[in-house]
């Protein structure tokens, strides 16, 4: 299951200092472009599936659309709760694979799968029943019904996404981000076959519309998850003892990227509403636009997973030089990325958006959201990708604090500048936030720290002295 081993770290430990640092970066590029590329991929493959999607709903009416709109929002909303135990499942056990302890391995494992069991328990059993009343808070008429519908099959089915995370987190934690990408290609082309024949129909099978939206989305998960949990049988079993400070250790690796997933989609609705202020033609370009950076912006998460799982395996093992070693490589990728995406978006704005759309001012507000967003990609870039080394080095508080103050600065920005500038002004609220997370990402984690020590358990009950281990390094 592993990708590297300790020993391959080591072995120039004897060769001259500058050579072993460029050597480092070399490996440390490789590995990080090794783990990234598969979880692009898998990310991509989502986004694809889901426009496919949505374009066969269109075609049964604006009720259906919102009806299934408002589905994807609300698992978008359980999805920053799920990626609390998902991220910090991969994180604590990469660390604990880095350090040699595969007792707390296998607590770990142990311990995510009890996550999912209670998270879907507390979401899935109130959304079902609370499904009527959360469709008519936001929709009314036959779109609520529908959603209520559509709800029906999705909150009982929750448990399939919950748990395909949790398994795909501890492949990635341990190394293997190929295993999850191979999964979504499979869980997306079933989807894709599935939707057209379940919303529409096809012969003798009759058209289901937005419920079969929902049952095509869970069909296509559940046998996803009957192979994941195939292929999950060659690891062993979990370990005995200790499960509940394990769960502990979970929610706070994971947190700060889940908030920082909830914390932006709240402020992207917030800024949504801003954008409502200058009309639909404005609104349905920031829908173009948004879908359009989708495409590039997945780049960086898939980075920060990248390195973030990297980083807490080279925190495990105490790793300290390597770890700030890893940041910087980090900095540079994303840098490349960003610099790339930037040019990308601001040379094929116009042409890009004529693709998706027949009118002019719907086409013209998207290019110009592209264009202003070119100048939004490279500190956005560099603030997702780094936070993926910090979250792994355990820098939650700064993480979270940067996000909080990053997010209100870009809220504060496009309400002011939307003024004078219209809706460019909201545009560049983007770019003020970015730049005022990352300056400020960077000043909290600049602090001089102890080095790492690698986190030695000595057995299954341990969890005293495994817990009092010194933090990682946050350089």
């Amino acid at each position: 299951m592993y990708l590297y081993s300790r020993q391959s770290l080591n072995a120039s430990a004897e060769a001259p200092a500058e050579r072993i640092g460029g050597e480092n970066m070399r490996g440390h590029l490789t590995r990080l472009t090794t783990l990234a590329g598969p979880v692009y991929a898998e990310l991509l493959s989502g986004v694809i599936a889901s426009v496919i999607g949505t374009f066969w709903v269109a075609g049964l009416g604006g009720a259906a659309v919102a009806a299934v709109t408002l589905a994807g929002a609300v698992e978008n909303l359980l999805l920053g709760l799920v990626l609390v135990a998902g991220s910090g499942t991969s994180l604590r056990l990469s660390r604990a694979l880095g350090a040699g302890d595969h007792a707390d391995a296998a607590r770990t494992t142990r311990a995510a799968w009890r996550l999912c069991g209670l998270g879907t328990l507390a979401l899935a059993v109130p959304g079902f029943l609370l499904r009527e009343r959360l469709a008519g808070a936001f929709l009314d008429g036959p779109a609520a019904g529908l959603a209520a519908d559509y709800l029906a099959v999705a909150f009982p089915a929750f448990g399939l996404f919950f748990g395909q995370r949790i398994a795909d987190e501890l492949f990635k934690g341990a190394g293997d981000t190929r295993t999850p990408m191979r999964i979504a290609l499979l869980s997306n082309a079933l989807l894709l076959a599935l939707d057209p024949l379940l919303v529409l129909g096809a012969g003798p099978l009759p058209g289901l519309g937005a419920t079969g939206a929902a049952l095509a989305l869970t069909a296509s998960r559940a046998v996803a998850f009957a192979v994941t949990l195939r292929l999950r049988r060659r690891t062993p079993g979990p370990a005995e003892g200790g499960v509940g400070p394990a769960m502990r250790r979970i929610i706070r690796a994971g947190a700060p990227f889940g908030l920082d997933f909830t914390a932006r989609m709240a402020v992207g609705t917030a800024q949504l509403a801003l954008v409502a202020g200058f009309g639909v033609a404005a609104v349905a370009g920031y829908g173009v636009g948004y879908r359009v950076l989708l495409v590039v912006t997945m780049a960086f998460y898939a980075l920060r997973q990248a390195a973030a799982i990297e980083g807490a395996r080279l925190a495990g093992a105490g790793e300290s030089d390597a770890l700030r070693s890893l940041g910087r490589a980090t900095g540079r990728l994303a840098a490349f990325l960003g610099a790339g995406a930037a040019v990308l978006c601001a040379a094929t704005a116009a042409p890009v958006s004529a693709l998706f759309t027949d009118d002019a001012a719907v086409a013209g507000q998207s290019a110009g959201f592209l264009r202003m967003a070119a100048l939004y990609l490279l500190p956005y870039a560099l603030v997702v990708a780094l936070g993926g080394v910090h979250q792994a080095a355990g820098a939650g508080r700064p993480l979270m604090v940067s996000v909080a103050v990053g997010l209100g600065s870009q809220l504060a920005a496009a309400a002011a500048l939307s003024g004078p500038l219209g809706v460019t002004g909201v545009w560049a609220g983007l770019t003020v936030g970015a730049v005022v997370q990352l300056a400020l990402l960077l000043a909290l984690t600049r602090r001089p720290t102890a080095p790492v020590e690698p986190c030695h358990s000595g057995g299954p009950g341990n969890d005293a002295e495994r817990t009092a281990c010194p933090a990682p390094a946050r350089g």
